[in-house]
């Protein structure tokens, strides 16, 4: 390094040691803004910045529509001036420290869609300056930081690793764990070159309670990848192991519970109607493409895609048998209740749920279909599920319930009054054994 540039990452060490430097999280959504609140309560300024102009309108007025920041963390926050929300990208000029936290989705051919990362990356470019440190925290394949982020900033003419510095740290949230808030995660971090290795350590060293550096951008790139492939794979082996056990009369919840009871050699995961997120579904489709490219297979990671994706058609098909064999009807004309869109627990995020393709299928097959969610009050927009935006969730009675042919348990929220289900409804399939969970047995249940 030149002594310019040794001015440059001694300038920038000095203020993240100091709390001087501001940060910029690029993307307000589940990710970036627990981030940002994180970067203000650690003492730096935060800098939200978001292409729609609602979210920062929402945020500065101390409203936040993420659950993880309640009102309280926000305005504490604003009232100490260490947040601030914009849709004005000029702002990046006046920080030191920029992440990138926006959506990597995949394509209809489940291909990697990194039109988020490139558009995000070039709009950096635009402000780039002598002295910055920009993080892709957004997952992607191994390679993208190296491979599509550097060349874009590069292109500028500020060199990478000494005008600028390039870090991956990859996002590890958990929408709805009370347990692990972002700070509390402990957050692998990686830089291009030892300087921005050293200036990511300082960096989310100061921001969370424990940091895990690792050789390259790549190995964190890949870990975080890892992560979700082993969620996926053994979501989709008790999602098979399912269908084999009822088909011999065992039920999969005894099975899991007796398994978990061994303290080692064994984790227990749950079967359900399908997957949903922004990471499980998506993610490992990331490292299946980026192995084609080396000429390899991942057979693993593709038998659970497929295994996981079928799974709504199984329920449906449950819920087809029992109608037929309870009340000798199909399901053209049924009447049918989904409790819960979202794609987990106590969360109101839709992202990839397998409501949707329940619903689908049912209204594919003549059944009217209801939902009720209380996190989900109105569909939002979504990507690949554009017709179904607007519908509202109908308020869940006696009355409503008596009149369904029956209730299909998509997600388990636990603000639902599950007792007023069971002593209603006709017939209820349950996908999370909520039912049996709550002490709450009943002949109407069956289990899918």
């Amino acid at each position: 390094m030149d002594d310019s540039s040794l001015l440059s990452f001694d300038k920038l060490r000095a203020a993240i040691m100091d709390r001087k430097a501001v940060a910029g999280v690029m993307g307000l959504g589940y990710v970036g803004l627990p981030l940002a609140i994180a970067i203000a309560r650690a003492g730096f300024e935060a800098i939200g910045f978001d292409t729609d102009p609602e979210k920062p309108a929402k945020l500065n007025s101390g409203i936040s529509y993420i659950g993880a920041v309640s009102n309280d963390q926000l305005a504490r926050a604003l009232a100490e001036k260490r947040f601030r929300a914009t849709s004005e990208f000029r702002a990046l000029k006046t920080c030191d420290v920029i992440v990138i936290c926006v959506p990597t989705p995949l394509k209809a051919d489940r291909e990697p869609d990194l039109s988020y990362v490139v558009s995000t990356a070039r709009e950096i470019a635009k402000h780039l300056r002598s002295g910055q440190l920009i993080v892709l925290e957004s997952t992607s394949y191994p390679g993208t930081t190296r491979e599509l982020v550097k060349p874009i900033l590069a292109a500028t003419g500020l060199r990478p690793g000494s005008d600028f510095f390039l870090g991956f740290s990859p996002e590890r949230e958990d929408p709805g764990n009370s347990l692990y808030g972002t700070a509390d995660i402990p957050k692998i971090v990686s830089g291009d070159g030892p300087q921005a290795a050293e200036l990511m350590q300082l960096f989310y060293g100061a921001t969370v309670k424990e940091i895990v550096p690792v050789s390259s951008m790549d190995v964190a790139e890949a870990a975080k990848i890892t992560e979700n492939i082993f969620r996926a794979v053994n979501i989709a082996l008790v999602n098979e192991l399912k269908v084999v056990y009822e088909r011999m009369g065992i039920d999969i919840w005894e099975v899991i519970e007796a398994a978990k009871t061994k303290p080692f050699g064994y984790m227990p995961f749950y079967p359900g109607p399908g997957l949903g997120g922004h990471c499980i579904p998506i993610d490992p489709f990331y490292l299946s493409w980026k192995s084609r490219t080396y000429g390899l297979p991942t057979r693993f990671i593709e038998l659970a895609g497929e295994i996981n994706v079928s799974m709504p058609d199984y329920v449906v098909g449950v819920l087809a048998k029992a109608l037929q064999e309870r009340f000798a009807v199909g399901l053209k004309g049924a009447r049918v209740l989904l409790i819960g869109l979202a794609y987990k627990k106590n969360v109101a995020d839709v992202r990839e749920s397998p409501a949707f393709k329940l619903i689908d299928i049912l209204e594919q097959q003549g059944a009217r279909v209801q939902f009720h969610d209380p996190l989900v009050p109105v569909i939002p927009p979504t990507r690949e599920h554009a017709q179904y935006e607007g519908r509202r969730s109908v308020s869940l009675n006696a009355k409503l319930l008596e009149s369904e042919d029956a209730v299909l348990i998509c997600t388990d929220h636990e603000g639902v009054d599950y007792r007023v289900i069971a002593e209603n409804a006709k017939l209820i399939i349950d996908t999370r054994n909520v039912f049996a969970r709550k002490g709450l047995i009943c002949e109407t249940v069956v289990k899918a």
